[in-house]
Protein backbone atom coordinates (compact mmCIF):
# COMPACT_ATOMS: atom_id res chain seq x y z
CA UNK A 1 0.00 0.00 0.00
CA UNK A 2 1.45 3.35 -1.05
CA UNK A 3 1.75 6.50 1.41
CA UNK A 4 -0.70 9.04 1.11
CA UNK A 5 0.56 12.42 -0.86
CA UNK A 6 0.97 15.37 1.50
CA UNK A 7 -0.51 17.64 -1.91
CA UNK A 8 -3.23 19.26 0.49
CA UNK A 9 -0.78 21.21 2.47
CA UNK A 10 0.33 22.71 -1.07
CA UNK A 11 -2.90 23.74 -1.07
CA UNK A 12 -2.39 24.73 2.58
CA UNK A 13 0.25 27.02 1.04
CA UNK A 14 -1.67 28.44 -1.57
CA UNK A 15 -4.05 29.55 1.33
CA UNK A 16 -1.33 31.32 3.55
CA UNK A 17 0.20 33.20 0.77
CA UNK A 18 -3.29 34.37 -0.74
CA UNK A 19 -3.91 35.67 2.82
CA UNK A 20 -0.63 37.47 3.58
CA UNK A 21 -1.21 39.94 0.50
CA UNK A 22 -4.90 40.08 1.08
CA UNK A 23 -4.21 42.04 4.34
CA UNK A 24 -1.27 44.11 2.75
CA UNK A 25 -3.45 45.32 0.16
CA UNK A 26 -5.90 45.82 2.35
CA UNK A 27 -3.26 48.54 4.65
CA UNK A 28 -1.94 50.04 2.09
CA UNK A 29 -4.11 53.48 2.24
CA UNK A 30 -4.18 53.27 6.22
CA UNK A 31 0.04 53.40 5.99
CA UNK A 32 0.07 56.27 3.68
CA UNK A 33 -3.07 58.26 5.07
CA UNK A 34 -1.10 60.74 6.79
CA UNK A 35 0.94 61.41 3.25
CA UNK A 36 -2.16 61.65 1.00
CA UNK A 37 -4.19 63.66 3.47
CA UNK A 38 -1.59 66.39 2.99
CA UNK A 39 -1.48 66.08 -0.82
CA UNK A 40 -5.37 65.37 -1.28
CA UNK A 41 -5.98 67.91 1.72
CA UNK A 42 -8.58 64.76 3.32
CA UNK A 43 -10.44 65.92 6.18
CA UNK A 44 -10.86 62.97 9.19
CA UNK A 45 -14.46 62.42 8.62
CA UNK A 46 -13.43 61.70 4.53
CA UNK A 47 -11.23 59.02 5.49
CA UNK A 48 -13.60 57.43 7.82
CA UNK A 49 -16.07 57.48 4.68
CA UNK A 50 -13.14 55.76 2.75
CA UNK A 51 -13.29 53.26 5.47
CA UNK A 52 -16.88 52.65 5.74
CA UNK A 53 -17.10 51.77 1.90
CA UNK A 54 -14.92 49.42 2.47
CA UNK A 55 -16.35 47.66 5.24
CA UNK A 56 -19.68 48.00 3.68
CA UNK A 57 -18.79 46.27 0.49
CA UNK A 58 -17.08 43.46 2.80
CA UNK A 59 -20.27 42.40 4.51
CA UNK A 60 -22.48 42.78 1.85
CA UNK A 61 -19.97 40.50 -0.19
CA UNK A 62 -19.32 38.58 2.64
CA UNK A 63 -23.22 37.65 2.95
CA UNK A 64 -23.47 36.77 -0.64
CA UNK A 65 -20.37 34.75 -2.15
CA UNK A 66 -21.38 31.40 -1.02
CA UNK A 67 -24.11 31.41 -2.99
CA UNK A 68 -21.81 32.91 -5.91
CA UNK A 69 -18.95 29.96 -5.03
CA UNK A 70 -21.92 27.47 -5.18
CA UNK A 71 -22.95 28.88 -8.93
CA UNK A 72 -19.29 28.95 -10.76
CA UNK A 73 -17.18 26.73 -8.33
CA UNK A 74 -14.17 26.80 -5.37
CA UNK A 75 -11.71 27.45 -8.24
CA UNK A 76 -13.12 30.17 -10.37
CA UNK A 77 -14.87 32.48 -7.69
CA UNK A 78 -11.94 32.39 -5.82
CA UNK A 79 -9.56 33.55 -8.51
CA UNK A 80 -12.07 36.12 -10.18
CA UNK A 81 -12.18 37.63 -6.12
CA UNK A 82 -8.50 37.80 -6.51
CA UNK A 83 -8.36 39.59 -9.47
CA UNK A 84 -11.29 41.65 -8.88
CA UNK A 85 -9.34 42.99 -5.91
CA UNK A 86 -5.71 43.13 -7.31
CA UNK A 87 -7.43 45.41 -10.02
CA UNK A 88 -9.05 47.21 -7.67
CA UNK A 89 -6.12 47.57 -5.64
CA UNK A 90 -4.17 48.77 -8.34
CA UNK A 91 -6.84 51.01 -9.01
CA UNK A 92 -6.07 53.82 -6.16
CA UNK A 93 -3.30 54.73 -8.09
CA UNK A 94 -5.79 56.68 -10.66
CA UNK A 95 -7.62 58.35 -8.06
CA UNK A 96 -7.05 61.73 -6.64
CA UNK A 97 -10.33 62.50 -5.31
CA UNK A 98 -12.23 61.05 -1.96
CA UNK A 99 -15.16 60.07 -4.37
CA UNK A 100 -12.09 57.94 -6.21
CA UNK A 101 -10.94 56.83 -3.08
CA UNK A 102 -14.45 55.70 -2.09
CA UNK A 103 -14.99 53.77 -4.99
CA UNK A 104 -11.97 52.09 -4.74
CA UNK A 105 -12.34 50.85 -1.49
CA UNK A 106 -15.77 49.50 -1.92
CA UNK A 107 -14.88 47.52 -5.16
CA UNK A 108 -11.36 46.17 -2.47
CA UNK A 109 -13.88 45.35 -0.12
CA UNK A 110 -16.13 43.41 -2.35
CA UNK A 111 -12.87 41.86 -4.16
CA UNK A 112 -11.32 40.99 -0.69
CA UNK A 113 -14.88 40.02 1.24
CA UNK A 114 -14.16 36.25 -0.72
CA UNK A 115 -10.88 35.47 0.68
CA UNK A 116 -11.70 34.24 3.87
CA UNK A 117 -14.97 32.02 2.66
CA UNK A 118 -13.34 30.56 0.01
CA UNK A 119 -10.61 29.56 2.35
CA UNK A 120 -12.78 27.64 4.74
CA UNK A 121 -14.52 26.33 1.92
CA UNK A 122 -10.84 24.49 0.51
CA UNK A 123 -10.15 23.37 3.47
CA UNK A 124 -13.52 21.91 3.77
CA UNK A 125 -12.55 20.04 1.02
CA UNK A 126 -9.17 19.14 1.05
CA UNK A 127 -8.72 18.48 4.87
CA UNK A 128 -10.43 15.84 7.47
CA UNK A 129 -11.76 16.69 10.02
CA UNK A 130 -9.10 16.26 12.67
CA UNK A 131 -6.71 18.49 10.17
CA UNK A 132 -9.05 21.39 9.82
CA UNK A 133 -7.94 23.59 12.59
CA UNK A 134 -4.32 23.26 12.16
CA UNK A 135 -4.50 24.21 8.25
CA UNK A 136 -6.72 26.89 9.29
CA UNK A 137 -4.65 28.46 11.80
CA UNK A 138 -1.54 28.16 9.35
CA UNK A 139 -3.75 29.88 6.62
CA UNK A 140 -4.92 32.28 8.78
CA UNK A 141 -1.24 33.02 10.17
CA UNK A 142 -0.41 35.02 6.95
CA UNK A 143 -2.96 38.14 7.76
CA UNK A 144 -0.70 38.78 10.87
CA UNK A 145 2.20 38.24 8.29
CA UNK A 146 0.81 40.53 6.10
CA UNK A 147 0.33 43.12 8.58
CA UNK A 148 3.64 42.59 9.53
CA UNK A 149 5.09 42.73 6.26
CA UNK A 150 3.25 45.77 5.12
CA UNK A 151 4.44 48.49 7.18
CA UNK A 152 8.01 47.49 6.41
CA UNK A 153 7.61 46.91 2.39
CA UNK A 154 5.53 50.18 1.57
CA UNK A 155 7.86 52.86 2.64
CA UNK A 156 10.55 51.06 0.75
CA UNK A 157 8.69 50.45 -2.55
CA UNK A 158 7.36 54.56 -2.01
CA UNK A 159 10.51 55.53 -1.48
CA UNK A 160 12.33 53.58 -4.25
CA UNK A 161 10.00 53.04 -7.30
CA UNK A 162 8.09 56.08 -7.61
CA UNK A 163 5.78 56.88 -5.11
CA UNK A 164 2.46 56.03 -3.69
CA UNK A 165 0.96 54.98 -6.62
CA UNK A 166 3.58 52.71 -7.00
CA UNK A 167 3.13 50.62 -3.35
CA UNK A 168 -0.75 50.11 -4.78
CA UNK A 169 0.61 48.96 -8.11
CA UNK A 170 3.24 46.74 -6.72
CA UNK A 171 1.41 44.58 -4.26
CA UNK A 172 -1.45 44.41 -6.80
CA UNK A 173 0.41 42.78 -8.92
CA UNK A 174 2.03 40.15 -6.50
CA UNK A 175 -1.61 39.19 -6.23
CA UNK A 176 -1.68 38.15 -10.01
CA UNK A 177 1.42 36.29 -9.80
CA UNK A 178 -0.41 34.35 -6.74
CA UNK A 179 -3.58 33.86 -9.20
CA UNK A 180 -1.01 31.90 -12.02
CA UNK A 181 -0.16 29.62 -9.37
CA UNK A 182 -3.62 29.00 -7.90
CA UNK A 183 -4.77 28.41 -11.85
CA UNK A 184 -1.91 25.72 -12.46
CA UNK A 185 -1.86 24.23 -9.14
CA UNK A 186 -5.54 23.90 -7.68
CA UNK A 187 -8.51 21.49 -8.22
CA UNK A 188 -10.78 19.56 -6.51
CA UNK A 189 -9.36 16.60 -4.64
CA UNK A 190 -11.63 14.31 -6.97
CA UNK A 191 -9.94 16.07 -9.89
CA UNK A 192 -6.29 16.43 -9.13
CA UNK A 193 -3.59 14.50 -10.85
CA UNK A 194 -1.54 15.25 -7.98
CA UNK A 195 -3.96 13.25 -5.20
CA UNK A 196 -3.14 9.48 -4.66
CA UNK A 197 -5.95 7.57 -3.73
CA UNK A 198 -4.44 7.21 -0.20
CA UNK A 199 -4.50 10.90 0.29
CA UNK A 200 -7.77 11.13 -1.13
CA UNK A 201 -9.19 8.71 0.92
CA UNK A 202 -7.82 10.22 3.85
CA UNK A 203 -9.23 13.81 3.36
CA UNK A 204 -12.78 12.04 3.32
CA UNK A 205 -12.03 10.44 6.31
CA UNK A 206 -14.39 10.90 9.06
CA UNK A 207 -16.59 12.84 7.20
CA UNK A 208 -20.20 12.47 7.30
CA UNK A 209 -22.97 13.49 4.35
CA UNK A 210 -24.52 15.99 6.60
CA UNK A 211 -21.49 17.11 8.46
CA UNK A 212 -21.20 20.41 6.99
CA UNK A 213 -25.07 21.49 6.45
CA UNK A 214 -25.48 24.96 7.84
CA UNK A 215 -28.14 26.16 9.81
CA UNK A 216 -30.24 29.28 9.28
CA UNK A 217 -29.39 32.05 10.91
CA UNK A 218 -33.57 33.07 11.60
CA UNK A 219 -33.48 29.51 13.87
CA UNK A 220 -30.47 30.95 16.07
CA UNK A 221 -32.30 33.95 16.58
CA UNK A 222 -34.57 31.71 19.19
CA UNK A 223 -31.85 31.15 21.69
CA UNK A 224 -30.04 33.35 24.51
CA UNK A 225 -26.59 32.18 23.87
CA UNK A 226 -26.61 33.23 20.00
CA UNK A 227 -27.41 36.79 21.09
CA UNK A 228 -24.61 36.58 23.94
CA UNK A 229 -22.73 35.86 21.44
CA UNK A 230 -23.79 38.48 18.94
CA UNK A 231 -23.27 41.30 21.85
CA UNK A 232 -19.43 40.71 21.63
CA UNK A 233 -19.81 41.73 17.91
CA UNK A 234 -18.76 45.04 19.46
CA UNK A 235 -15.34 43.93 19.53
CA UNK A 236 -15.06 43.64 15.37
CA UNK A 237 -15.06 47.40 15.10
CA UNK A 238 -12.25 47.96 17.97
CA UNK A 239 -10.27 44.91 15.55
CA UNK A 240 -10.42 47.05 11.72
CA UNK A 241 -9.95 50.53 13.78
CA UNK A 242 -6.43 49.02 14.72
CA UNK A 243 -5.79 47.88 11.34
CA UNK A 244 -6.78 51.55 9.04
CA UNK A 245 -5.99 54.29 11.89
CA UNK A 246 -3.25 52.87 13.87
CA UNK A 247 -0.08 54.55 11.27
CA UNK A 248 -2.33 57.64 11.56
CA UNK A 249 -1.87 57.70 15.63
CA UNK A 250 1.84 57.39 14.97
CA UNK A 251 1.73 60.23 12.93
CA UNK A 252 0.02 62.54 15.03
CA UNK A 253 0.89 61.84 18.28
CA UNK A 254 4.81 61.10 17.51
CA UNK A 255 5.24 62.68 14.32
CA UNK A 256 6.45 59.58 12.54
CA UNK A 257 6.24 59.41 9.16
CA UNK A 258 5.96 56.08 6.33
CA UNK A 259 9.60 55.53 6.90
CA UNK A 260 9.52 55.49 10.59
CA UNK A 261 6.44 54.41 11.98
CA UNK A 262 7.21 50.60 10.20
CA UNK A 263 8.64 48.98 12.68
CA UNK A 264 6.35 50.09 15.70
CA UNK A 265 3.38 48.72 13.47
CA UNK A 266 5.55 45.70 12.61
CA UNK A 267 6.06 45.20 16.49
CA UNK A 268 2.34 45.78 17.06
CA UNK A 269 1.46 42.76 14.29
CA UNK A 270 4.08 40.49 15.46
CA UNK A 271 2.28 40.86 19.00
CA UNK A 272 -0.82 39.87 17.23
CA UNK A 273 0.62 37.11 15.95
CA UNK A 274 1.92 35.87 19.24
CA UNK A 275 -1.41 36.06 20.70
CA UNK A 276 -3.26 34.57 17.99
CA UNK A 277 -1.10 31.19 18.44
CA UNK A 278 -1.23 31.28 22.47
CA UNK A 279 -4.07 33.18 23.46
CA UNK A 280 -6.33 30.30 22.57
CA UNK A 281 -4.35 27.88 24.77
CA UNK A 282 -4.77 29.75 28.07
CA UNK A 283 -7.79 28.13 28.63
CA UNK A 284 -6.72 25.39 27.42
CA UNK A 285 -3.88 25.50 30.64
CA UNK A 286 -6.41 25.76 32.90
CA UNK A 287 -8.54 23.18 31.81
CA UNK A 288 -5.23 20.88 32.03
CA UNK A 289 -5.31 22.62 35.89
CA UNK A 290 -8.82 20.64 36.35
CA UNK A 291 -11.02 23.72 36.17
CA UNK A 292 -14.54 23.66 34.95
CA UNK A 293 -15.33 24.87 31.60
CA UNK A 294 -16.79 28.18 32.38
CA UNK A 295 -14.24 29.23 34.61
CA UNK A 296 -11.56 28.21 32.34
CA UNK A 297 -13.35 29.83 29.02
CA UNK A 298 -14.36 33.37 31.48
CA UNK A 299 -11.20 33.41 33.13
CA UNK A 300 -8.77 33.93 29.92
CA UNK A 301 -11.60 36.19 28.13
CA UNK A 302 -11.33 38.13 30.98
CA UNK A 303 -7.30 38.25 31.45
CA UNK A 304 -7.68 39.47 28.16
CA UNK A 305 -10.08 41.77 28.48
CA UNK A 306 -7.60 43.08 31.09
CA UNK A 307 -4.92 43.11 28.58
CA UNK A 308 -6.87 45.42 26.64
CA UNK A 309 -6.84 48.42 29.00
CA UNK A 310 -3.38 49.97 29.36
CA UNK A 311 -3.95 50.85 25.21
CA UNK A 312 -6.31 54.23 26.82
CA UNK A 313 -2.86 55.50 28.11
CA UNK A 314 -0.98 55.28 24.78
CA UNK A 315 -2.25 58.82 23.93
CA UNK A 316 -0.65 60.09 27.16
CA UNK A 317 3.01 58.72 26.74
CA UNK A 318 5.69 60.20 25.65
CA UNK A 319 7.56 57.29 23.92
CA UNK A 320 6.25 55.55 20.93
CA UNK A 321 7.42 52.39 21.80
CA UNK A 322 6.00 52.54 25.02
CA UNK A 323 2.52 53.28 23.06
CA UNK A 324 3.34 50.36 20.59
CA UNK A 325 3.80 47.76 23.73
CA UNK A 326 0.39 49.07 24.77
CA UNK A 327 -1.22 48.21 21.16
CA UNK A 328 0.57 45.08 20.80
CA UNK A 329 -0.37 43.76 24.45
CA UNK A 330 -4.38 44.75 23.08
CA UNK A 331 -3.83 43.34 19.58
CA UNK A 332 -2.60 39.90 21.17
CA UNK A 333 -5.18 39.92 23.68
CA UNK A 334 -7.60 40.53 21.37
CA UNK A 335 -6.35 37.37 18.98
CA UNK A 336 -6.41 35.21 22.55
CA UNK A 337 -10.05 36.66 23.01
CA UNK A 338 -10.89 35.63 19.42
CA UNK A 339 -9.11 32.24 19.70
CA UNK A 340 -11.36 31.57 22.99
CA UNK A 341 -14.59 33.19 21.59
CA UNK A 342 -14.71 30.66 18.32
CA UNK A 343 -14.13 27.79 20.56
CA UNK A 344 -16.51 28.74 23.10
CA UNK A 345 -19.10 28.78 19.85
CA UNK A 346 -18.29 24.82 19.64
CA UNK A 347 -18.41 24.14 23.28
CA UNK A 348 -22.62 25.47 23.60
CA UNK A 349 -23.18 25.05 19.89
CA UNK A 350 -23.75 21.59 17.84
CA UNK A 351 -21.03 21.39 14.69
CA UNK A 352 -23.84 22.09 12.13
CA UNK A 353 -24.54 25.88 14.28
CA UNK A 354 -20.96 27.09 14.69
CA UNK A 355 -20.85 28.41 11.11
CA UNK A 356 -23.88 30.49 11.32
CA UNK A 357 -23.41 32.13 14.38
CA UNK A 358 -20.18 32.68 13.88
CA UNK A 359 -20.54 33.86 10.10
CA UNK A 360 -23.70 35.97 11.08
CA UNK A 361 -21.65 37.31 14.10
CA UNK A 362 -19.02 38.09 11.79
CA UNK A 363 -21.54 40.43 9.31
CA UNK A 364 -22.92 42.16 12.31
CA UNK A 365 -19.57 43.54 13.32
CA UNK A 366 -18.66 44.49 9.92
CA UNK A 367 -22.11 46.66 9.72
CA UNK A 368 -21.11 48.01 13.36
CA UNK A 369 -17.53 48.73 12.44
CA UNK A 370 -18.99 51.25 10.34
CA UNK A 371 -21.44 52.99 12.41
CA UNK A 372 -17.95 53.11 14.64
CA UNK A 373 -15.75 54.73 12.05
CA UNK A 374 -18.45 57.04 11.40
CA UNK A 375 -17.63 58.17 15.17
CA UNK A 376 -14.14 58.20 15.24
CA UNK A 377 -14.12 60.57 11.54
CA UNK A 378 -16.30 63.43 14.03
CA UNK A 379 -14.39 62.99 17.27
CA UNK A 380 -10.72 62.87 15.35
CA UNK A 381 -12.62 66.24 13.01
CA UNK A 382 -13.60 67.33 16.28
CA UNK A 383 -11.21 67.00 19.27
CA UNK A 384 -7.90 66.47 17.33
CA UNK A 385 -6.72 63.48 19.25
CA UNK A 386 -7.19 59.70 19.77
CA UNK A 387 -7.94 60.03 23.58
CA UNK A 388 -11.83 59.30 23.61
CA UNK A 389 -11.92 56.36 20.78
CA UNK A 390 -9.15 55.13 22.87
CA UNK A 391 -11.12 54.76 25.84
CA UNK A 392 -13.85 53.14 23.82
CA UNK A 393 -11.58 50.51 22.65
CA UNK A 394 -9.77 49.96 25.83
CA UNK A 395 -12.78 49.60 27.62
CA UNK A 396 -14.98 47.34 25.22
CA UNK A 397 -13.81 44.13 26.20
CA UNK A 398 -14.89 44.50 29.74
CA UNK A 399 -17.84 45.37 28.55
CA UNK A 400 -18.51 42.56 26.15
CA UNK A 401 -17.10 40.14 29.17
CA UNK A 402 -19.90 41.44 31.17
CA UNK A 403 -22.56 41.15 28.63
CA UNK A 404 -21.94 37.98 27.55
CA UNK A 405 -21.45 36.76 31.11
CA UNK A 406 -24.86 38.03 32.23
CA UNK A 407 -26.26 36.19 28.80
CA UNK A 408 -24.77 32.85 29.52
CA UNK A 409 -24.33 32.10 33.01
CA UNK A 410 -22.72 29.17 33.00
CA UNK A 411 -20.94 27.74 29.28
CA UNK A 412 -22.45 24.24 28.37
CA UNK A 413 -23.84 22.44 25.43
CA UNK A 414 -27.30 23.24 24.05
CA UNK A 415 -29.27 20.68 21.63
CA UNK A 416 -30.61 22.89 18.65
CA UNK A 417 -33.73 21.47 17.39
Amino acid sequence: MNRPTKYRWVICALLFFVCTVNYMDRQVLGLLKPDLSKTFGWTETEYALMAIFFQFAYAIGQFGFGSFMNWIGVKSSYALSVLFWSLSAMSHALCRTVGGFCGARLALGLGESGNFPAAIRVVTEWFPPKERSVATGIFNTGSNMGAIFAPLIVPFIVYHFGGWQAAFIALGCVDLVWLMFWLKFYDAPDKSKRVNAEEFSLIHEGVAPTAEKKLPWLKLMQYREAWAYFSTCILGPVWWFYGFWLPDFFNKQFHLDLNHFGLPLAFVALSAALGSIGGGSLSAFFLKRGWPLNRARKTATFICALCTLPVIAAPHVSSPWLAAAFFGLASAAHQGWSATMYTVVSDIFPKRAVASVVGFGGMLASFLSMGFFYLVGHVLQGEGTYKTILLICGSAYLVAWTMFHIGVPRIKAIEVK
